[in-house]
Protein backbone atom coordinates (compact mmCIF):
# COMPACT_ATOMS: atom_id res chain seq x y z
CA UNK A 1 0.00 0.00 0.00
CA UNK A 2 1.43 3.03 -0.89
CA UNK A 3 0.77 6.92 1.05
CA UNK A 4 -2.50 7.25 -1.47
CA UNK A 5 -3.95 4.31 0.75
CA UNK A 6 -4.78 2.28 -2.16
CA UNK A 7 -4.22 -1.71 -2.00
CA UNK A 8 -1.64 -2.76 -5.25
CA UNK A 9 -3.10 -6.56 -4.94
CA UNK A 10 -6.74 -5.25 -5.69
CA UNK A 11 -5.39 -2.57 -8.25
CA UNK A 12 -3.67 -5.26 -10.06
CA UNK A 13 -7.25 -7.11 -10.05
CA UNK A 14 -9.25 -4.10 -11.22
CA UNK A 15 -6.70 -4.47 -14.01
CA UNK A 16 -7.31 -8.39 -14.34
CA UNK A 17 -11.26 -7.33 -14.67
CA UNK A 18 -10.58 -5.06 -17.22
CA UNK A 19 -8.55 -7.02 -19.28
CA UNK A 20 -11.21 -10.04 -19.31
CA UNK A 21 -13.93 -7.11 -20.54
CA UNK A 22 -11.33 -6.43 -23.52
CA UNK A 23 -10.80 -10.19 -24.29
CA UNK A 24 -14.52 -10.80 -24.01
CA UNK A 25 -15.01 -8.46 -26.47
CA UNK A 26 -17.28 -6.04 -23.96
CA UNK A 27 -14.77 -2.78 -25.43
CA UNK A 28 -12.14 -2.83 -27.76
CA UNK A 29 -9.71 -1.19 -25.10
CA UNK A 30 -9.63 1.22 -22.02
CA UNK A 31 -8.07 3.47 -20.62
CA UNK A 32 -8.53 3.35 -16.53
CA UNK A 33 -7.92 5.97 -14.07
CA UNK A 34 -7.50 6.02 -10.09
CA UNK A 35 -6.32 9.31 -7.88
CA UNK A 36 -6.05 9.27 -4.58
CA UNK A 37 -3.87 12.15 -2.19
CA UNK A 38 -1.93 13.18 -4.92
CA UNK A 39 -1.31 9.65 -6.60
CA UNK A 40 -2.37 8.24 -10.16
CA UNK A 41 -2.76 5.05 -11.15
CA UNK A 42 -3.40 4.47 -14.70
CA UNK A 43 -4.31 1.00 -16.86
CA UNK A 44 -4.07 1.43 -20.73
CA UNK A 45 -5.52 -1.98 -22.36
CA UNK A 46 -6.73 -3.30 -25.13
CA UNK A 47 -5.98 -1.33 -28.80
CA UNK A 48 -7.55 2.06 -30.59
CA UNK A 49 -9.79 -0.55 -32.88
CA UNK A 50 -11.21 -3.65 -33.07
CA UNK A 51 -9.30 -6.04 -34.41
CA UNK A 52 -5.98 -4.54 -33.60
CA UNK A 53 -3.92 -2.36 -34.79
CA UNK A 54 -2.45 0.06 -32.53
CA UNK A 55 -2.29 -0.62 -28.69
CA UNK A 56 -4.48 1.79 -25.82
CA UNK A 57 -2.20 4.27 -24.72
CA UNK A 58 -2.22 6.63 -21.02
CA UNK A 59 -2.43 9.28 -24.06
CA UNK A 60 -5.06 7.84 -26.56
CA UNK A 61 -7.79 10.90 -27.24
CA UNK A 62 -11.37 10.04 -26.97
CA UNK A 63 -14.84 11.48 -27.38
CA UNK A 64 -15.71 12.76 -24.14
CA UNK A 65 -19.53 13.08 -25.33
CA UNK A 66 -21.52 14.42 -22.32
CA UNK A 67 -18.61 14.61 -19.59
CA UNK A 68 -18.24 18.70 -21.20
CA UNK A 69 -21.19 19.40 -19.05
CA UNK A 70 -19.24 20.09 -15.92
CA UNK A 71 -16.42 21.85 -17.74
CA UNK A 72 -19.33 24.11 -19.15
CA UNK A 73 -21.04 24.43 -15.58
CA UNK A 74 -17.67 25.15 -14.68
CA UNK A 75 -17.10 28.01 -17.19
CA UNK A 76 -20.48 29.60 -16.37
CA UNK A 77 -19.46 30.13 -12.98
CA UNK A 78 -16.48 31.54 -13.72
CA UNK A 79 -18.53 34.55 -15.39
CA UNK A 80 -21.26 34.53 -12.49
CA UNK A 81 -17.98 34.87 -10.52
CA UNK A 82 -16.98 38.06 -12.54
CA UNK A 83 -20.39 39.17 -12.56
CA UNK A 84 -20.62 39.05 -15.81
CA UNK A 85 -23.54 36.75 -15.53
CA UNK A 86 -25.82 36.70 -12.35
CA UNK A 87 -27.41 33.43 -11.44
CA UNK A 88 -30.95 34.35 -11.35
CA UNK A 89 -31.08 37.11 -13.71
CA UNK A 90 -32.96 36.49 -17.24
CA UNK A 91 -31.16 35.37 -19.95
CA UNK A 92 -33.33 36.87 -23.08
CA UNK A 93 -31.58 39.76 -22.29
CA UNK A 94 -28.55 38.11 -24.01
CA UNK A 95 -30.33 35.39 -25.89
CA UNK A 96 -33.47 37.41 -27.24
CA UNK A 97 -34.89 34.02 -28.89
CA UNK A 98 -35.09 33.20 -25.56
CA UNK A 99 -37.51 36.42 -24.61
CA UNK A 100 -41.02 35.41 -23.77
CA UNK A 101 -41.90 31.42 -24.45
CA UNK A 102 -44.78 29.85 -24.83
CA UNK A 103 -45.05 26.71 -23.03
CA UNK A 104 -46.96 23.64 -24.35
CA UNK A 105 -50.13 23.04 -22.11
CA UNK A 106 -49.59 19.18 -21.76
CA UNK A 107 -46.06 17.77 -22.48
CA UNK A 108 -47.61 15.37 -25.42
CA UNK A 109 -50.09 18.19 -26.63
CA UNK A 110 -50.39 19.66 -30.01
CA UNK A 111 -47.56 22.35 -30.70
CA UNK A 112 -50.12 25.40 -30.91
CA UNK A 113 -51.78 24.94 -27.61
CA UNK A 114 -49.57 26.58 -25.37
CA UNK A 115 -49.96 29.56 -22.70
CA UNK A 116 -47.51 32.23 -21.66
CA UNK A 117 -44.40 31.39 -19.95
CA UNK A 118 -44.83 32.08 -16.12
CA UNK A 119 -41.77 33.94 -15.80
CA UNK A 120 -38.45 34.19 -17.54
CA UNK A 121 -35.59 31.70 -18.03
CA UNK A 122 -32.70 32.22 -15.83
CA UNK A 123 -29.31 31.15 -15.52
CA UNK A 124 -29.51 29.06 -12.70
CA UNK A 125 -32.24 27.03 -15.27
CA UNK A 126 -29.91 26.31 -17.56
CA UNK A 127 -27.03 24.96 -15.09
CA UNK A 128 -29.68 22.97 -13.55
CA UNK A 129 -31.62 21.94 -16.37
CA UNK A 130 -35.29 23.17 -15.32
CA UNK A 131 -35.27 25.33 -18.38
CA UNK A 132 -38.38 23.34 -19.80
CA UNK A 133 -36.60 22.07 -22.74
CA UNK A 134 -34.66 19.10 -23.57
CA UNK A 135 -34.28 15.34 -23.91
CA UNK A 136 -38.33 14.01 -24.85
CA UNK A 137 -37.86 10.12 -24.57
CA UNK A 138 -41.64 9.48 -25.45
CA UNK A 139 -43.01 10.10 -29.10
CA UNK A 140 -45.06 13.07 -29.70
CA UNK A 141 -45.12 16.28 -31.68
CA UNK A 142 -42.39 18.26 -29.60
CA UNK A 143 -40.02 15.36 -30.08
CA UNK A 144 -40.70 15.00 -34.03
CA UNK A 145 -40.39 19.14 -34.36
CA UNK A 146 -37.22 18.85 -32.25
CA UNK A 147 -35.85 16.29 -34.91
CA UNK A 148 -37.38 17.93 -37.80
CA UNK A 149 -35.48 21.38 -36.86
CA UNK A 150 -32.40 19.19 -36.19
CA UNK A 151 -32.30 19.90 -32.46
CA UNK A 152 -32.09 16.07 -32.23
CA UNK A 153 -30.26 15.26 -28.89
CA UNK A 154 -26.47 13.31 -29.40
CA UNK A 155 -22.90 13.29 -29.80
CA UNK A 156 -22.65 14.53 -33.57
CA UNK A 157 -24.46 18.09 -33.40
CA UNK A 158 -26.26 19.99 -35.73
CA UNK A 159 -25.07 21.32 -39.03
CA UNK A 160 -25.00 24.92 -38.60
CA UNK A 161 -23.52 27.20 -36.03
CA UNK A 162 -24.71 28.32 -32.46
CA UNK A 163 -27.18 31.58 -33.50
CA UNK A 164 -28.91 29.22 -35.83
CA UNK A 165 -29.07 26.99 -33.80
CA UNK A 166 -30.89 29.01 -30.70
CA UNK A 167 -32.89 30.66 -33.06
CA UNK A 168 -34.49 27.11 -33.81
CA UNK A 169 -34.79 26.52 -30.35
CA UNK A 170 -36.40 29.33 -29.32
CA UNK A 171 -39.24 29.11 -32.30
CA UNK A 172 -40.63 25.77 -30.17
CA UNK A 173 -42.30 25.79 -27.39
CA UNK A 174 -41.13 24.57 -24.10
CA UNK A 175 -42.52 21.52 -22.25
CA UNK A 176 -42.40 22.62 -18.54
CA UNK A 177 -42.69 26.05 -17.23
CA UNK A 178 -39.44 27.39 -16.26
CA UNK A 179 -37.69 26.10 -13.04
CA UNK A 180 -40.28 23.35 -12.70
CA UNK A 181 -38.87 20.12 -14.24
CA UNK A 182 -35.76 18.45 -15.25
CA UNK A 183 -34.97 17.53 -18.95
CA UNK A 184 -31.20 16.78 -20.01
CA UNK A 185 -29.38 18.19 -21.74
CA UNK A 186 -30.48 21.10 -23.67
CA UNK A 187 -29.58 23.41 -20.88
CA UNK A 188 -25.49 23.09 -21.40
CA UNK A 189 -26.27 23.83 -25.33
CA UNK A 190 -27.85 27.12 -24.09
CA UNK A 191 -25.43 27.63 -21.84
CA UNK A 192 -22.72 27.58 -24.32
CA UNK A 193 -24.61 30.40 -26.55
CA UNK A 194 -25.19 32.31 -23.53
CA UNK A 195 -21.03 32.08 -22.70
CA UNK A 196 -20.03 33.33 -26.09
CA UNK A 197 -22.61 36.07 -26.24
CA UNK A 198 -21.45 37.58 -22.28
CA UNK A 199 -17.43 37.17 -23.73
CA UNK A 200 -17.98 38.30 -27.16
CA UNK A 201 -16.22 35.45 -27.93
CA UNK A 202 -16.42 31.83 -29.32
CA UNK A 203 -17.49 29.53 -26.55
CA UNK A 204 -14.30 26.83 -27.97
CA UNK A 205 -11.73 29.72 -27.54
CA UNK A 206 -13.05 31.05 -23.96
CA UNK A 207 -13.12 27.43 -23.02
CA UNK A 208 -9.28 27.36 -24.60
CA UNK A 209 -8.51 30.57 -22.59
CA UNK A 210 -9.90 30.35 -19.51
CA UNK A 211 -10.08 26.49 -18.66
CA UNK A 212 -7.81 24.26 -20.64
CA UNK A 213 -4.34 25.99 -20.96
CA UNK A 214 -4.48 27.24 -17.38
CA UNK A 215 -5.10 23.81 -16.33
CA UNK A 216 -2.35 22.59 -18.44
CA UNK A 217 -5.12 20.26 -20.43
CA UNK A 218 -3.18 20.17 -23.89
CA UNK A 219 -4.94 17.76 -25.30
CA UNK A 220 -8.24 19.04 -25.03
CA UNK A 221 -10.60 20.78 -27.77
CA UNK A 222 -13.20 19.99 -30.27
CA UNK A 223 -10.48 19.91 -32.72
CA UNK A 224 -6.63 19.00 -32.64
CA UNK A 225 -3.62 19.21 -34.63
CA UNK A 226 -3.70 16.60 -37.46
CA UNK A 227 -0.65 15.33 -35.72
CA UNK A 228 -2.27 14.17 -32.62
CA UNK A 229 -5.23 12.52 -34.93
CA UNK A 230 -3.69 8.98 -35.00
CA UNK A 231 -4.34 9.09 -31.24
CA UNK A 232 -7.67 9.16 -31.35
CA UNK A 233 -10.04 5.97 -30.50
CA UNK A 234 -12.24 4.66 -33.17
CA UNK A 235 -15.58 4.57 -31.67
CA UNK A 236 -18.21 1.58 -31.53
CA UNK A 237 -21.78 0.83 -30.87
CA UNK A 238 -23.00 -2.37 -29.75
CA UNK A 239 -25.91 -4.15 -31.86
CA UNK A 240 -29.08 -4.11 -29.71
CA UNK A 241 -30.04 -7.60 -30.21
CA UNK A 242 -26.49 -9.36 -30.66
CA UNK A 243 -24.30 -7.20 -28.85
CA UNK A 244 -21.78 -7.21 -31.30
CA UNK A 245 -19.74 -4.14 -31.73
CA UNK A 246 -19.30 -2.24 -35.00
CA UNK A 247 -17.75 0.94 -36.23
CA UNK A 248 -20.12 3.87 -35.43
CA UNK A 249 -20.46 6.22 -38.60
CA UNK A 250 -19.74 9.91 -37.84
CA UNK A 251 -20.63 13.37 -39.65
CA UNK A 252 -17.04 14.79 -38.60
CA UNK A 253 -15.42 11.58 -39.95
CA UNK A 254 -11.67 13.04 -40.93
CA UNK A 255 -12.14 16.38 -40.14
CA UNK A 256 -11.50 16.38 -36.35
CA UNK A 257 -8.61 18.94 -37.38
CA UNK A 258 -10.57 21.92 -37.66
CA UNK A 259 -13.45 23.53 -35.79
CA UNK A 260 -17.27 22.03 -35.46
CA UNK A 261 -19.93 24.15 -37.08
CA UNK A 262 -21.48 24.40 -33.41
CA UNK A 263 -19.08 23.63 -31.01
CA UNK A 264 -21.74 22.28 -28.09
CA UNK A 265 -21.65 22.88 -24.59
CA UNK A 266 -23.48 19.53 -23.64
CA UNK A 267 -21.79 17.55 -26.21
CA UNK A 268 -22.34 17.02 -29.32
CA UNK A 269 -20.31 17.01 -31.17
CA UNK A 270 -17.77 15.89 -28.65
CA UNK A 271 -15.10 17.17 -26.85
CA UNK A 272 -11.93 15.35 -27.20
CA UNK A 273 -9.97 14.58 -23.99
CA UNK A 274 -7.78 11.83 -22.46
CA UNK A 275 -7.79 10.97 -19.14
CA UNK A 276 -4.84 12.64 -17.92
CA UNK A 277 -6.10 15.83 -19.09
CA UNK A 278 -9.73 14.65 -17.58
CA UNK A 279 -7.97 14.38 -14.22
CA UNK A 280 -6.63 17.82 -14.20
CA UNK A 281 -10.16 19.48 -14.17
CA UNK A 282 -11.80 16.74 -12.05
CA UNK A 283 -8.58 18.05 -9.67
CA UNK A 284 -10.12 21.50 -9.78
CA UNK A 285 -13.51 20.39 -8.42
CA UNK A 286 -11.33 18.00 -5.77
CA UNK A 287 -9.84 20.68 -4.31
CA UNK A 288 -11.99 22.65 -4.39
CA UNK A 289 -11.48 24.82 -7.20
CA UNK A 290 -7.93 25.26 -6.91
CA UNK A 291 -5.11 24.04 -9.22
CA UNK A 292 -1.36 24.35 -9.08
CA UNK A 293 -1.08 27.48 -10.76
CA UNK A 294 -3.23 29.44 -9.20
CA UNK A 295 -7.83 29.04 -8.60
CA UNK A 296 -10.39 28.75 -11.49
CA UNK A 297 -12.91 29.03 -9.11
CA UNK A 298 -13.73 29.78 -5.12
CA UNK A 299 -14.45 27.19 -2.70
CA UNK A 300 -18.21 28.64 -2.53
CA UNK A 301 -18.43 28.75 -6.33
CA UNK A 302 -17.69 24.56 -6.36
CA UNK A 303 -19.81 23.74 -3.29
CA UNK A 304 -22.85 25.42 -5.28
CA UNK A 305 -21.90 23.25 -8.57
CA UNK A 306 -21.67 20.28 -6.71
CA UNK A 307 -24.88 20.53 -4.13
CA UNK A 308 -28.71 18.69 -5.51
CA UNK A 309 -30.52 21.52 -6.49
CA UNK A 310 -33.63 19.62 -7.24
CA UNK A 311 -36.82 18.53 -5.77
CA UNK A 312 -38.37 15.67 -5.31
CA UNK A 313 -40.98 16.62 -7.42
CA UNK A 314 -38.39 18.19 -10.15
CA UNK A 315 -36.13 14.77 -9.94
CA UNK A 316 -39.89 12.35 -10.89
CA UNK A 317 -39.54 10.23 -13.64
CA UNK A 318 -35.89 11.04 -14.07
CA UNK A 319 -34.16 7.67 -11.68
CA UNK A 320 -32.84 6.43 -14.80
CA UNK A 321 -30.15 9.40 -15.16
CA UNK A 322 -29.01 9.88 -11.46
CA UNK A 323 -31.04 7.27 -9.07
CA UNK A 324 -31.45 8.00 -6.13
CA UNK A 325 -29.11 10.90 -6.16
CA UNK A 326 -29.79 14.38 -7.70
CA UNK A 327 -27.80 17.16 -9.69
CA UNK A 328 -26.15 20.52 -9.22
CA UNK A 329 -24.68 22.54 -12.07
CA UNK A 330 -23.91 20.24 -15.03
CA UNK A 331 -23.36 17.11 -12.94
CA UNK A 332 -24.71 14.05 -11.45
CA UNK A 333 -24.51 13.90 -7.37
CA UNK A 334 -24.85 10.25 -5.55
CA UNK A 335 -26.87 10.82 -2.37
CA UNK A 336 -26.32 7.85 -0.24
CA UNK A 337 -23.66 4.52 -0.89
CA UNK A 338 -27.13 1.78 -2.09
CA UNK A 339 -24.29 0.05 -4.15
CA UNK A 340 -20.72 -1.13 -3.91
CA UNK A 341 -19.91 1.14 -7.09
CA UNK A 342 -21.31 4.53 -6.02
CA UNK A 343 -20.10 6.99 -2.64
CA UNK A 344 -22.34 9.58 -1.02
CA UNK A 345 -21.21 13.21 -2.27
CA UNK A 346 -19.51 11.64 -5.23
CA UNK A 347 -19.71 13.77 -7.96
CA UNK A 348 -19.30 13.65 -12.03
CA UNK A 349 -21.29 12.31 -14.98
CA UNK A 350 -21.08 9.86 -18.53
CA UNK A 351 -20.42 10.52 -22.03
CA UNK A 352 -22.75 8.56 -24.48
CA UNK A 353 -19.96 7.01 -26.59
CA UNK A 354 -18.86 5.75 -23.44
CA UNK A 355 -16.27 7.93 -20.85
CA UNK A 356 -17.61 8.02 -17.23
CA UNK A 357 -15.27 10.61 -14.63
CA UNK A 358 -16.54 10.55 -11.05
CA UNK A 359 -15.34 12.65 -8.04
CA UNK A 360 -15.40 11.06 -4.28
CA UNK A 361 -14.09 14.29 -1.80
CA UNK A 362 -14.83 12.14 0.71
CA UNK A 363 -12.49 9.76 0.08
CA UNK A 364 -9.97 12.10 -1.75
CA UNK A 365 -10.38 9.84 -4.87
CA UNK A 366 -11.27 10.55 -8.96
CA UNK A 367 -12.07 7.72 -10.84
CA UNK A 368 -12.26 7.65 -14.46
CA UNK A 369 -12.99 5.22 -17.19
CA UNK A 370 -12.75 5.40 -20.88
CA UNK A 371 -13.61 3.02 -23.61
CA UNK A 372 -15.03 3.42 -27.09
CA UNK A 373 -18.19 1.54 -26.81
CA UNK A 374 -21.08 3.78 -27.04
CA UNK A 375 -23.81 3.62 -24.11
CA UNK A 376 -27.28 2.68 -25.28
CA UNK A 377 -28.53 3.82 -22.72
CA UNK A 378 -28.43 6.12 -19.81
CA UNK A 379 -27.29 3.21 -17.68
CA UNK A 380 -23.46 2.56 -18.36
CA UNK A 381 -22.25 -1.24 -19.24
CA UNK A 382 -21.28 -3.82 -16.60
CA UNK A 383 -17.98 -2.38 -17.16
CA UNK A 384 -18.50 0.55 -15.61
CA UNK A 385 -19.85 -0.84 -12.15
CA UNK A 386 -16.96 -3.50 -12.02
CA UNK A 387 -14.43 -0.39 -12.42
CA UNK A 388 -15.91 1.83 -9.65
CA UNK A 389 -16.58 -1.34 -7.28
CA UNK A 390 -13.05 -2.41 -7.39
CA UNK A 391 -12.15 1.36 -7.44
CA UNK A 392 -13.87 1.82 -3.77
CA UNK A 393 -12.45 -2.06 -3.24
CA UNK A 394 -9.11 -0.26 -3.27
CA UNK A 395 -9.04 1.54 -0.71
CA UNK A 396 -7.28 0.34 2.25
CA UNK A 397 -6.57 2.93 5.18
Amino acid sequence: MGEAGLSRARLERMGEVLAEAVAGGDVPGVVALVHRRGETHVLALGTLELGGGPPMRRDTIFRMASMIKPITAAATMILVEERRLRLDDPVDGLLPELAEPRVLRRPDGPLDDTVPAERAITVRDLLTFRLGAGLVMDESPIQRAMLEAGLGIGPDGPAFGPDEWIKRLGALPLVHQPGTAWMYHTGSDVLGVLIARATGRPFAEFLRERVFEPLGMRDTGFHLPREKLDRLAVPYAADPLTGALTRRPEPREGKWDRPPDFPSGAGGPSLLSTADDYLAFCRVLLRKGRYDGGRLLSRPAVGLMTTDHLTPAQKAGNELFFGTGGWGFGLAIDARRDDLAVGPGRFGWTGGLGTEAYTDPAEDLVGILLTQRALASPLPPRVFQDFWTLAYAAIDD
